[in-house]
């Protein structure tokens, strides 16, 4: 009887190890994608990943800090250190898995020169991503800077404004769709990408800029979490990879 008791225990000590829950939140494309991907492999190392998908930039990061989800997969280092410092946070990044262009688009012109005087531009509302558009608004020579190598440049730091743009700050969930509704819209590549957007049909295109790598997200409390360390080293694999690369087609790129 001991002895059969001692089976089953080991039988369900094995079936609690094969079931370790971990939930990582991520917006739908291609976080969710390529989390889907990598799910049966930990299945087959124990962990039970259950992909949380979000449509906003904060939520992810402010569930992961409360301790309601494991980690996060969304967002590049200069937005997490952004958010850590406006919201005393400490969360930390864990791996970098891909790089997505980020662009601006038009349905009304075919070519930047194109642009008209007093043309509307939308760009992302949030201080790290806003200075990112200006940049490139004034590399692309649209406006002046006062500083052109500030990436946390706002709105008011233009110091020439030649074509008399008027600068509409949107939420990043809101500019895809904005896209048709203005003469030119700055949109990140999961958005565009889930609207069906081509991201190589960018009139303004920022790419594979190592800054902008995409990263897995912890708490310092969890990071050596072993089931943490298996996701990383999955999204780190080769066959993501591939994925990556068969996938979506240059439209995004491996950033490991």
């Amino acid at each position: 009887m001991k002895k059969s008791l001692a089976i089953l225990a080991a039988v369900l000590s094995l079936n609690a190890v094969a079931n370790e829950k971990l939930v990582v939140g991520a917006t739908p494309v291609p976080h969710a994608e390529i989390l889907e991907f990598v799910k049966p492999v930990l299945a087959k190392e124990g962990v039970d990943l259950q992909i949380k998908v979000f449509t906003d930039f904060i939520q992810p990061n402010q569930q992961l800090a409360l301790k309601n989800i494991d980690a996060n997969y969304y967002q590049y280092r200069p937005f997490l250190d952004d958010y850590n410092k406006t919201r005393h946070t400490d969360l930390v990044p864990v791996v970098g898995v891909h790089i997505e262009p980020f662009g601006a688009y038009s349905t009304r012109i075919k070519n930047i020169a194109e642009l008209k005087d007093g043309a509307t531009v939308s760009i992302p509302n949030d201080p790290v991503n806003t200075g990112r558009a200006l940049v490139l608004l004034d590399e692309a020579g649209l406006i002046k800077l006062k500083d052109p190598s500030n990436t946390l440049s706002s709105p008011r730091d233009i110091a020439d404004n030649p074509k008399h743009l008027k600068i509409r700050e949107l939420e990043g969930a809101l500019l895809a769709r904005s896209v048709s509704q203005v003469d030119l819209a700055f949109v990140f590549a999961n958005y565009a990408l889930e609207a069906g957007i081509d991201t190589n049909s960018a009139l303004i295109v920022e790419k594979g800029k190592s800054l902008y790598v995409e990263y897995l997200v912890a708490r310092p409390d969890n990071i050596n979490d072993p089931r943490i360390q298996k996701l990383a080293k999955a999204l780190n694999s080769d066959e993501v990879r591939q994925f990556i690369l068969t996938r979506y087609k240059g439209q995004i790129a491996p950033g490991f």
